[in-house]
């Protein structure tokens, strides 16, 4: 069997022969691997800089996949804290962190889109109260679950969604998927009366917009919610204690720990259902499993999605 190994953390995997896995547990089950998306979090997890990381090596990556069962059957899996990852040919999962999927779904598709797109969808659905006619603020907007994020909030009923990023030139796109405004950070205060803010930056950009953004708000006893969710701009904001004192702020996170397995498995169905039918547009660009060191930091706006 063929899979992508990491030795290093510093260097990318490489493809090559790797021993057959086996499967140990009462849950567990040997799939087919047919496609496998090449994620933030895949990297994050497989260089150690990720909180869910093993910190072990070598390891096979990979954290999510469309796989084929023993009966024929397609799931999407996701995998726990492992050493055993997707990219491969085949690989272990626990069919209870698994959804069987229907009939004629694009694995590519489904493999792109899932991990991206279960960050907001997750999050408007078991992080915060979220209802049909609230305003939304996507921070990272121009990012691959930025973007997805733009069209789940105006999937779920959001009366008014700003997308906030740094280039205009890839802020533009976003109207034609949902986004009814669209600004730059030095314009943050334009989003001063949302409801939400699904945050994917993080670091000194989230916590520079929170005074003007906090200063400008028409009612400052209004609630906001503000959702961490990715950390591109750094791990840590230093966020002004004005901030919490001045406003109904709240800050909340959601991931892998906050949210439990079985509400994120949960979500999934309905997540591939609109990624199926066309309601999530998705760009997903297949590359063979063999040339993964070369696409392990490619610089591309298409989600890769790694096929054996």
């Amino acid at each position: 069997m063929h899979a992508a190994v990491l030795s290093a953390f510093d260097t990318p995997p490489t493809y090559r022969d790797h021993p057959e896995p086996v499967a140990t547990g009462d849950n567990e089950m040997v799939v087919d691997v047919l496609a496998a998306g090449l994620h933030h979090l895949t990297r994050a997890k497989a260089n150690g800089s990720h909180y869910s990381s093993t910190g072990t090596l070598p390891l096979v990556p990979g954290a999510d996949a469309v796989v084929r069962d023993p009966s024929g059957r397609l799931r999407y899996a996701a995998l726990d804290d492992t050493t055993f990852g997707t990219f491969a040919e085949r690989t272990v999962i626990d069919i209870r962190r698994s959804v069987v999927l229907p009939n004629g779904v694009d694995p590519v598709r489904i493999a792109a889109a899932m991990n991206p797109g279960m960050s907001s969808w997750v999050a408007l659905r078991r992080r915060v109260e979220f209802t049909a006619g609230q305003r939304v603020l996507v921070i990272g907007a121009t990012g691959n679950a930025g973007r997805m994020a733009v069209q789940v909030a105006k999937l779920f009923g959001a009366a008014h969604v700003i997308a906030a990023g740094r280039d205009t030139a890839r802020l533009a796109p976003l109207s034609a998927l949902g986004a009814d405004e669209t600004c730059t950070f030095d314009r943050i205060q334009v989003a001063a009366d949302v409801d939400v803010v699904l945050d994917y930056v993080w670091g000194e950009p989230a916590a520079t917009a929170m005074i003007p953004m906090l200063t400008a708000r028409a009612d400052r006893t209004a609630p906001l919610t503000w959702v961490q969710i990715g950390s591109m701009a750094g791990s840590t904001a230093p966020i002004p204690s004005v901030a919490l004192r001045s406003a109904r702020l709240h800050i909340v996170g959601s991931g892998i720990g906050s949210v439990p397995a079985r509400d994120i498995i949960a979500e999934l169905p309905p997540l591939a259902a609109a990624v199926t039918d066309g309601s999530i547009d998705v760009r997903a660009r297949a590359v063979p499993l063999a040339e993964i060191t070369q696409a392990w930091n490619a610089d591309t706006d298409d989600r890769i999605v790694l096929v054996p």
